[in-house]
């Protein structure tokens, strides 16, 4: 054990070069010959991952380390099972496209005493979990999560937020990311997954996880001096408190180990997505293709579209005659609209319930939620209601059959901001219970997507993402443009986005300002309408009030025409990490593109020869020839393509554009 915590001490040590006789390899390669993984068992267990004649992760030791015994620490191999060529073709409901197929190798390497080791190898990547066969429980102590690269390579990282004072561990999972070096990394800082790690000329490996249940996620950590990384995981919580002003429950206290687990069970997917063009990144399905299959089974109840939403815009309406607020006149009103505008839904977003006390099974007096229900439905509009994890948790039984048996679609729900064992097994448990009562989840203060979505499909959204929000409150040194074309290659690969964009008061850079009650986006009106193209997301906010979506009837009635349900086929047609994204979706014969940039303007060249036969017509939203200034300025066209039709599209500082092809 002494010489384990030596090695954990010493993350950049490549001290494998030297192997004991007994040590032996095994070598498990992609289905395509492209990547390789060789796997050596002796002293310690080890892994390195290559593409050609390229290491992408040198030698690096994995192990888990129990209370009485250290998986993969002096393992020998009692049987060592592999599968060739495994295909699966996985059904993907609500994601970038419905379905899809993958083919894989794997190596199952049984150890002696009952544990064991899974390597998988893909095209698209490689992946390894760990399994355990005891037939008592166990307490895991810590996980072995080493990662070396022989040479310093630049990395792209979202770190925690949370105050070096206070819990490293518990934060919302919300941040732009920073661009370093292995070795000038933030040593003092853990960041969350994904992490991107750039090997130049285009090849990129991404660090995602997978079918994360009943345990802790990873962190990664640097130590400022070696090209190196280490997983890291938040301890057990051992005492809780609640506190103000959302009787939130935060971990006061933590134990000496990650999880106490049932003895026979797998452990989470260790992915590396790799990838050797920017535009294969956004559509990687890794994540989903290795995470369990659906639990519950028919789908044909879960819901998904767009949403007229009040928080962002702070119940701002203007020209009524009431006053806006928390009350029926306004929530009728959002109806209203999302009815005019063929919305599926409005959230009732903090405050139909009292947050300090902790209850939502008691609505406020100002509203009466069963006529909102029926008003609501009687436009064909659906209510999402907000809440926090652990009130829901605590009320989770009669909070799931009331709302439910009076027409809630489903919840939103905020403010877990950890994800420690005991925060993932809420998830589950209310993933779980919301499914039986056919009830939806958008999941916010969440961390990063595992593919729960694709065990329980009534999670239509995740947050974990620096999304509009954020303008509420932040200065423009944090660079919302660049992460909005840095997020979708890295953040979109675990999962969808509820990113909530929308907003009609747009802003170029020297004229930014964050104002929380009246809100304006960085870049361009184009740039937001973009978004709806770009991102994956089931359940979309329309973040800005009614009142101005009625001022901005052409660009309302055009985010309201994009859909986000029902997507057959999802490209990236070209784009650069960091720069700039064009993203195209087809439904039936039509098709959807968005484009964005950086704070850079850039003029792309839009090839239509992804279209099929005949002639189509398309209705392009651009940036307007003042838009560097004047971010709201845009210029709307209509005009017909063919699959030989090219077309030259410019896109201002933080700038973008949206168009929709329709076959005639």
């Amino acid at each position: 054990m002494k010489k384990l915590n030596l090695m954990l001490g010493l993350l950049g040590w490549m001290a494998f070069a030297s192997v004991q006789a007994a040590d032996r390899t095994w070598e498990l390669k992609s289905p395509d010959g492209q990547l390789k993984m060789e796997i050596r068992v002796g002293e310690q267990l080890t892994y390195s991952l290559s593409r050609g004649v390229q290491t992408l992760v040198a030698p690096s030791p994995v192990g888990l380390i129990l209370e009485k015994e250290t998986v993969g620490e002096n393992a020998k191999v009692s049987k060592a099972r592999r599968r060739t060529r495994v295909e699966e073709h996985i059904v993907s409901p609500h994601h970038r496209v419905p379905s899809f197929d993958v083919v894989y190798n794997e190596l199952n390497l049984k150890l002696k005493g009952g544990h064991g080791i899974i390597f998988r190898a893909y095209n698209e990547g490689v992946a390894y979990r760990f399994y355990t066969t005891s037939r008592t429980p166990l307490i895991i102590k810590d996980e072995i999560a080493v990662m070396n690269f022989d040479a310093d390579y630049q990395t792209y990282r979202a770190y925690s937020t949370a105050s070096p004072k206070n819990d490293r561990y518990c934060m919302a999972f919300q941040n732009i990311y920073t661009k370093a070096t292995l070795k000038n990394a933030d040593k003092d800082n853990i960041a969350f997954l994904p992490v991107t790690v750039d090997y130049g000329n285009g090849v990129k490996a991404t660090l995602l996880e997978s079918d994360l249940e009943s345990y802790p996620g990873m962190f990664i950590q640097g130590d400022g001096k070696t090209c190196a990384l280490r997983g890291t995981f938040a301890r057990y919580p051992s005492a809780f408190k609640t506190f103000p002003p959302r009787a939130m429950k935060r971990v006061t206290g933590r134990a000496d180990y990650i999880a106490k687990v049932e003895g026979t069970r797998s452990y989470p997917w260790r992915i590396w997505a790799v990838t050797e063009k920017d535009t294969q990144m956004p559509v990687n399905n890794l994540v989903y293709a290795l995470a369990s299959p659906n639990r519950i089974g028919d789908c044909s109840w879960i819901k998904t579209g767009k949403v007229a939403w009040e928080w962002w815009n702070d119940w701002g309406l203007f020209g009524v005659d009431f006053k806006a607020g928390i009350n029926m006149q306004t929530y009728k009103h959002y109806i209203d609209f999302a009815a005019e505008n063929r919305l599926e839904f409005v959230v009732l977003d903090e405050g139909w319930y009292n947050p300090k006390n902790g209850d939502m099974l008691t609505v406020i007096p100002e509203l009466d939620l069963e006529e909102l229900v029926r008003y609501g439905k009687s436009k064909g509009v659906d209510l999402i209601l907000w809440t926090v994890f652990n009130v829901l948790d605590d009320q989770l039984e009669e909070a799931c059959k009331k709302y439910s048996a009076m027409g809630i679609s489903g919840f939103k729900v905020d403010f877990l901001d950890r994800d420690d064992q005991t925060a993932v097994e809420m998830a589950y448990r209310i993933a779980e219970a919301t499914a039986k009562y056919k009830l939806t989840l958008d999941l916010h203060g969440f961390y990063k997507p595992t593919g729960m979505e694709r065990t329980y499909p009534n999670i239509i959204n995740y947050e974990s993402v620096f999304g509009m929000e954020e303008v509420k409150w932040s200065t423009v040194e944090k660079d919302m443009m660049e992460y909005d074309v840095t997020m979708p290659y890295i953040r979109m690969m675990a999962g969808p986005v509820d990113y909530t964009p929308g907003a009609m008061r747009n802003a170029s850079k020297k004229d930014f300002k964050p104002i929380y009650y009246n809100p304006m986006s960085q870049g361009t009106r184009c740039h937001q309408l973009a978004a709806y193209v770009v991102h994956d997301s089931p359940l979309t906010m329309l973040a800005d009030n009614p009142s101005i979506y009625r001022k901005e009837k052409e660009c309302t009635d055009f985010i309201a025409s994009i859909p986000n349900k029902g997507i057959e086929e999802t490209r990236i047609l070209q784009g650069t990490l960091g720069e700039s994204i064009v993203t195209a979706r087809r439904v039936g014969t039509s098709w959807y593109v968005g484009g964005l940039t950086d704070w850079t303007p850039r003029e792309v060249t839009l090839d239509f020869a992804f279209l099929g036969e005949g002639t189509y017509e398309v209705v392009l939203f651009r940036d307007g020839i003042n838009a560097d200034e004047q971010a709201q300025d845009y210029q709307k066209e209509v005009f017909t393509v063919t699959s030989s039709s090219k077309k030259a599209i410019r896109m201002a500082s933080g700038g973008g554009f949206a168009l929709t092809i329709k076959k005639q």
